[in-house]
């Protein structure tokens, strides 16, 4: 996937512009935040259970190879095998060269945002390898010759008639708008897939250490069909994946529906534990683990370890307001929100990333939603303050603190200066008290008025408020 995350202003203005994107976009202000809130409120002691996520997680990133080393372990003793990866070239060539090993022409894959990191559906197609996305919003992107905007949703930018469009274009059938019909489409079309897969590729939400199983959370039957027909089942997932046992993955899940959908459960939790054993009705004759480093063992022991807790279920990027506003696409890469403004700069530089971390109005609802408590405005903050040492900020932001900062450290030249300035600014929005436009202040003013100060300053004010309230004591 090519990195846009550079032209994140750009992208940005053009998605506020783009009429389909935000009618989109609208469907999340009373979707999963609104049944998130309602999950929540039916489970008393969910606050208890972020803090012993969060705790259970800074365990394992603290133990976190001795984990992986008791997970590989278990995966061999099953029958399986795991491979290593430190970079994305690493990962891809594993996975070709188990594809090329059993001579596959096709591979089926469920929904992993891995997979999309590491750019495998195209590195597979340039080497002979037919990937077919069997997720319904994945699918529908994959014949869009489109990217996921959303970690759980991935078609969350789409229309009903941008599915229509897509669907008539490929599959050579009547066009239709009804949900139901096209839902069956994809069924019958996918069918044939599944059948004649050689390979099927599925990510990994948890890896129990204990017995060297996978599970997969979804909402639709297409993981279990994807792992379980074709002969070699390939798992690609991340490091910090793994958990101790089942008992530690239960309380994982039991947060995460309810973070990602307002759900109790997802549909289908399905553990995977090696090959098929003599006596099993179905399974894979190969399994494989993938495990993938990608910059992730560089942020243990740094300011940025609290990212790896993530456990992917986007409730930050659901009440984000940014993201809410933009859309997933205008971050450039693969992770969008406020998780994809902390990790994305670890893995494609902040050189590159600078743009996400600026992007956020630091309101806290991230941190305050998050099921395993990341500190997400703080982790901005860090590679803010990273990018500010590195003198990789615009000139203009740098020289505007460089003026605030001379300003504030001379008081007998701030007081006078903000009470012309909020006098100026009361003046020029007039009666109805609010600015249309504003000099330095265009990315506000272009989509939104701003409320102007009242002609004073904070100081002002706080000094008339404490005389009213001695007054008051007298």
């Amino acid at each position: 996937m090519q990195i846009n995350t550079p032209f994140f202003k750009q992208r940005a203005h053009d998605a506020l512009a783009d009429e389909n994107l935000q009618k989109a976009l609208a469907k999340l202000k009373t979707g999963f935040p609104e049944k998130r809130a309602i999950a929540v409120d039916r489970m008393p002691e969910f606050e208890q259970l972020r803090d012993e996520g969060r705790d259970l997680k800074n365990h394992i990133l603290e133990h976190l190879d001795l984990y992986l080393e008791q997970f590989e372990s278990k995966v061999i003793e099953n029958g399986g095998h795991v491979h290593w990866a430190r970079t994305t070239d690493d990962a891809n060539q594993i996975i070709l060269d188990i594809c090329k090993q059993v001579d596959a022409k096709t591979v089926t894959k469920g929904k992993s945002m891995v997979t999309e990191e590491i750019g495998l559906n195209d590195f597979l197609e340039q080497n002979g390898v037919q990937p077919i996305e069997t997720d319904l919003g994945e699918y529908i992107l994959q014949l869009r010759h489109d990217h996921p905007s959303h970690i759980i949703a991935p078609a969350i930018h789409l229309n009903l008639e941008d599915v229509s469009e897509a669907f008539h274009a490929n599959h050579n059938r009547p066009k239709s708008s009804d949900p139901a019909v096209l839902m069956q489409e994809a069924r019958e079309v996918l069918r044939e897939k599944f059948v004649a897969a050689d390979v099927g590729i599925t990510g990994a939400n948890f890896c129990v250490a204990e017995t060297g199983s996978t599970i997969i959370v979804t909402n639709e039957g297409n993981g279990d069909l994807t792992q379980t027909l074709p002969k070699t089942h390939i798992v690609v997932t991340s490091i910090e994946k793994v958990v101790p046992t089942l008992e530690d993955m239960t309380l994982f899940l039991r947060l995460l529906a309810r973070s990602a959908t307002g759900q109790e459960f997802s549909v289908y939790n399905t553990l995977s534990t090696g090959p098929r054993r003599e006596g099993d009705q179905d399974g894979p004759e190969n399994f494989h683990v993938v495990l993938v480093d990608n910059g992730r063992s560089e942020m243990i022991g740094t300011e940025f370890q609290d990212m790896l807790r993530c456990i992917r279920c986007s409730a930050c990027m659901n009440h984000c307001p940014v993201y809410g506003a933009v859309g997933g696409h205008s971050y450039g890469w693969v992770y969008p929100g406020p998780m994809g403004s902390v990790l994305t700069p670890q893995m494609i530089g902040i050189e590159k990333g600078g743009m996400l971390p600026n992007a956020s109005t630091f309101c806290g609802k991230c941190e305050s939603v998050c099921p395993v408590k990341i500190p997400l405005p703080k982790l901005m903050r860090h590679w803010r303050e990273d990018e500010f040492e590195k003198h990789l900020q615009p000139k203009a932001a740098r020289y505007g603190l460089a003026s605030w900062a001379f300003l504030a450290k001379r008081p007998a030249l701030y007081k006078p200066y903000t009470r012309m300035a909020s006098w100026l600014m009361k003046t020029w929005a007039g009666k109805n008290g609010r600015l249309k436009k504003l000099p330095l202040a265009s990315g506000w003013t272009d989509w939104r008025d701003m409320p102007a100060p009242q002609g004073k300053t904070f100081m002002q004010t706080w000094k008339e408020q404490q005389k009213a309230k001695a007054g008051e004591q007298r």
